[in-house]
């Protein structure tokens, strides 16, 4: 790795660690409220563009589930305000989400399930050594009852979450897991060393794009498009399965983005949260057009 990579790694270390301690805290959020307003009480940890109806956004909090619009406005869904730090919806039900992290009370949630779109959840199990805690994780859209989550190492369900096993130990400097929508044991893994893949259900990985910086996402869409931020690159795009990378955008700022969620390919719509690496501040960002321009919703 050069010195320049290396500066990456250690720059975007320190800002996960100083981000995580400014966020550390618990607090009420509103019930209705704006994007503006949760990104300076809360931590944003994932991002979904609900499956019937596109223009609803799902926003994953450290104080609970909220969707976003357009214009800004966000209206909490959960009735709880527990931290999901882990979040992803079903590929092929859209009333069912799953989720992971801490209840509000403190502990580990285990892996929680949603079938009334995010309002109540009940717990599927407590995972391999749990009640585990989820930060990554994710669905197979090639077979929704393989589901991969990272706690104590890499764990893998074959029936939809009610049991798990340990498929070995995560990628090392790992930051998120996506599953392929064509293979469920291909996964693509953003790491402090760049992004891997595994075709062997996480067994063993590769390298998957040939700049070696911290990439800080990797989403697959249900579309077969694999997104990634690479740092010091911007955003880019391939076929699920193939290495055709191409670069979509690197107008953010200066900020890099930390999730990133697609609606239907047909209409364009990409969402994504943002985090200023100076200021650690979050921001919701939108696009209609596949990525070309960026539409601000507030933060920091």
């Amino acid at each position: 790795m050069s010195t320049n990579s290396g500066r990456y790694v250690i720059v975007f270390a320190v800002t996960i660690l100083v981000a995580s301690e400014i966020f550390a805290s618990r607090s009420l959020v509103a019930a209705a409220t704006t994007v503006t307003a949760l990104a300076k009480e809360t931590h944003f940890h994932g991002i979904a563009v609900d499956p019937s109806d596109s223009s609803r956004v799902y926003l994953a909090t450290h104080n609970g589930l909220y969707a976003i619009a357009p214009d800004g406005s966000a209206d909490k869904i959960s009735t709880t305000t527990d931290d999901f730090m882990g979040f992803t919806p079903h590929p092929a039900d859209p009333a069912i989400l799953y989720a992971s992290g801490h209840p509000a009370g403190g502990g580990n949630l285990g892996f929680i399930a949603s079938t009334d779109g995010g309002k109540s959840w009940a717990k599927l199990a407590d995972g391999v050594g749990g009640p585990v805690d989820f930060h990554q994780m994710d669905v197979s859209a090639a077979d929704p009852n393989v589901i991969y989550g990272v706690s104590g190492g890499l764990q893998r369900s074959g029936d939809g979450g009610r049991t798990w096993s340990i498929v070995g130990p995560a990628p090392e400097g790992l930051i998120d897991l996506a599953a392929s929508g064509k293979d469920a044991n291909t996964l693509y893994a953003a790491t402090q060393g760049g992004l891997l893949k595994s075709t062997d259900g996480g067994a063993s990985w590769t390298i998957a794009h040939v700049i070696k910086r911290p990439a800080t996402m990797v989403e697959v869409t249900g579309q077969g498009d694999v997104y990634a931020f690479i740092f010091g690159t911007g955003l880019v795009r391939a076929d699920d399965g193939e290495a055709n990378w191409r670069l979509v955008s690197n107008d953010f700022g200066g900020a890099y983005v930390l999730h990133l969620a697609a609606g239907p390919k047909e209409n364009g719509k990409l969402c994504a949260v943002t985090v200023n690496p100076e200021t650690h501040g979050q921001t919701v960002v939108m696009s209609d057009d596949s990525g070309a321009t960026w539409v601000s919703l507030g933060g920091n």
